[in-house]
């Protein structure tokens, strides 16, 4: 079946709140060297695309300006040179934008199958969170099995995933942060060994406790602000801090002293503006290492809920809401 010459998307129409997501049309995109083009059957929502939405995370250089990381899909076209793919492939797919539409291009070393069983809306959810997890915690903090994992936003996208993942590989201790006890009833039943109310304790004291004074073998934060010094101080010797956002800001004043002292370490990164190649390194270890846990079961995304493609706004309302827990999902018309 031929291709349509266009398409509907869901545009920035200016920097913003949610409001300023509106449907358009545009040219169904062609694609280059290296990259498929998907149909898309669903796209996830994550926090970069607010952020990008308010104007403070600009795609890379060339890339669409079209919100949306990750979507699930039939691949219909590809360019030369994508390897790994096939036309008529179902797959998700880690995008550098341009989810939010009903057709996307990724280079085709993001695509990974469908995992066995999952319908379109449960495969959107999970290539931008799963990659995050797998490159911080498992490539850049070195997490391994019989050490201790402490997640702040436990029911996040990122969190539920991280606790799932963390339990999976053998970590003996999985720790979380989470705003309510709905949030932290929904961690533990997750995996996680304790789930630290943050509104009514302080959970730097409780990770004190459950580990004995001992602290964390490695934390994943996307809070920043004054949990950084608390982070350090709740990591053990040879401790790991990974940082993947600042959604309470990007300085913090240091006392680095223990810090030097307890040979710990502490590494940064955003997954957008890594190489094609480094993304296409993560998407490989996924497929060998984390597909196989998703086809059996053991590990899943957690889906909030869905909306349809034309209300993106109401979904980042709620995304910004933080009243929800796991993914937000949008859903596109024909697919």
């Amino acid at each position: 079946m031929p291709l349509p010459d266009t398409m509907t998307v869901v545009e920035i129409s200016e920097p913003g709140g949610p409001d300023v997501l509106k449907p358009a049309t545009r040219p169904v995109p062609e694609p280059g060297p290296g990259e498929a083009l998907i149909r898309v059957a669903a796209a996830g929502v994550n926090r970069p695309d607010a952020i990008q939405r308010a104007g403070r995370y600009p795609p890379p250089e060339g890339q669409s300006d079209l919100p949306g990381l990750e979507v699930a899909g039939e691949v219909v076209a590809l360019g030369d040179g994508a390897a790994g793919v096939a036309v008529g492939d179902a797959v998700c797919a880690l995008t550098p934008g341009g989810g939010y539409a009903e057709y996307c291009l990724a280079p085709g070393a993001h695509c990974l199958p469908v995992p066995k069983g999952f319908a379109m809306v449960e495969a959107a959810a999970v290539p931008e969170t799963f990659f995050t997890v797998w490159c911080n915690v498992f490539q850049r903090a070195g997490l391994r099995a019989g050490e201790s994992f402490l997640v702040h936003g436990g029911s996040s996208g990122i969190g539920t995933t991280a606790i799932q993942l963390a339990k999976a590989f053998g970590a003996s201790l999985v720790l979380t942060t989470a705003g309510s006890a709905e949030k932290c009833e929904a961690c533990t039943a997750l995996g996680a060994d304790r789930a630290i109310n943050y509104r009514e304790e302080d959970w730097a004291e409780a990770v004190r406790e459950a580990t004995a004074k001992r602290g964390v073998d490695v934390i994943l934060d996307m809070v920043g602000g004054d949990y950084i010094q608390k982070n350090i101080d709740s990591l053990a010797t040879d401790g790991r801090l990974a940082i993947i956002a600042f959604l309470e800001g990007s300085k913090a004043e240091l006392n680095l002293a223990r810090f030097m002292v307890k040979r710990q370490t502490i590494t940064a990164s955003t997954l957008r503006a890594q190489s094609i190649e480094a993304k296409a390194g993560i998407a490989a270890e996924l497929r060998d290492n984390v597909w196989p846990l998703l086809a059996d079961g053991s590990v899943k995304p957690v889906i909030h809920g869905t909306f349809p493609l034309a209300e993106a706004a109401t979904a980042h309302a709620l995304m910004e809401s933080s009243a929800h827990i796991g993914k937000i999902v949008l859903t596109v018309d024909g697919a």
